[in-house]
């Protein structure tokens, strides 16, 4: 139900071709949501379908070229009737959790390597998150756009401190 949100999100923010879309997913919206290629441009297409989007017209019509998509009015409308809704949040589904409750049955042999790769892969990517903190907000930008995109950041950046305490935490459990 959030892809076409997120997708409508990302449009408002900036008109763009399907391509321009996937790479700014790629980028941004990815680290929160995440979404193949594929799906990106499925929804486009029902997105259109639906009224909530149109591809702008090329200045000069050529075969194959690449359409740029705007938010019309009904999609802006949706949007934020979503955002006016509310939403339980959803139970957390991760592997890893599952594995640490497995190994409680049948032996810890091998989990201690696949908690310090996590650990690694959360380090990491909480120092990419800290980068873009330290470039895209100075003190400076301090617009209402630019504040709730920093905090949908800061909770990124949260959620990574949490794994990096956590997973420390587990490795010394396994005394590790």
């Amino acid at each position: 139900m959030s892809l076409p949100h997120a997708i409508l999100t990302a449009l408002l923010e900036k008109p763009s071709s399907g391509l321009e879309l996937t790479r700014r997913f790629d980028r941004s919206i990815g680290y929160f949501w995440s979404a193949t290629h594929q799906q990106i441009y499925r929804e486009l297409g029902k997105l259109e379908q639906a009224g909530h989007i149109r591809a702008l017209p090329a200045p000069v019509p050529a075969r194959g070229q690449k359409k740029e998509y705007e938010v019309l009015p009904a999609g802006r409308a949706e949007l934020t009737d979503w955002v006016r809704r509310s939403e339980d949040p959803k139970a957390i589904r991760d592997a890893l959790l599952l594995r640490l409750r497995a190994a409680a049955v049948v032996g810890t042999e091998g989990l201690a390597d696949e908690l310090r790769r996590h650990l690694a892969l959360h380090q990491a990517q909480l120092e990419e998150y800290l980068g873009m903190e330290e470039r895209q907000f100075p003190p400076e930008r301090n617009s209402e756009a630019d504040r709730l995109r920093h905090l949908v950041l800061r909770g990124g950046i949260e959620l990574e401190r949490f794994w990096t305490a956590w997973l420390t935490e587990a490795l010394q459990e396994l005394d590790c």
